[in-house]
């Protein structure tokens, strides 16, 4: 985790995340990669932003895409499940990229990571995470470059894509 002040941080690069399976995973190992971030559920808006994540990780993950998805359940109790639970879940609608525990993203008891990715990526309307499938996309430097509302799909997130697949 970065310093007590997470939105000092530098980059993502500098925290640390618990996987699905309980393992603890420096961000440091998407170095040179493109990220997107998202909080993710297994109710609401999940069918869809479910298939597109996983077409996106089929077309983009051999070209430098890493998709980091982080369960939270802060809205309307959409993620009530157990770490497995959630993963068998995900695994069955083809969610082959990293998953990890489940998390808060607003309040005092928000994770460090979404401090600094709010913190750097501004909301429209503040710097709240609005619902589930709230997307960030950070470059190979692990810097925050853009922010998406939970309505975007993540297909039409893909020339932002390709453009820092580029750079």
């Amino acid at each position: 985790m970065a310093a007590s002040d997470p939105t000092k941080a530098s980059s993502i690069f500098e925290f640390q995340a618990k996987s699905i399976d309980g393992e603890d995973i420096s961000l440091s190992k998407y170095k040179g990669f493109v990220t997107l971030i998202v909080n993710v559920a297994s109710k609401g808006l999940t069918e869809l932003n479910y298939a597109q994540l996983a077409d996106l990780h089929t077309k983009y993950a051999e070209k430098g895409l890493r998709i980091l998805a982080f369960p939270c359940n802060q809205f309307g109790n959409q993620e009530p499940g157990t770490d497995l639970e959630i993963k068998a879940f995900a695994l069955a609608r083809g969610a082959h990229y990293d998953l990890f525990s489940k998390i808060d993203v607003n309040g005092d008891k928000a994770d460090p990571l979404y401090k600094y990715l709010k913190s750097k990526q501004k909301g429209i309307l503040g710097n709240k995470i609005k619902w589930n499938f709230s997307k960030f996309i950070c470059d190979k430097n692990g810097i925050p470059v853009k922010r998406y509302a939970p309505t975007t799909e993540p297909l039409s997130l893909v020339p932002d894509i390709e453009k820092y697949l580029c750079q």
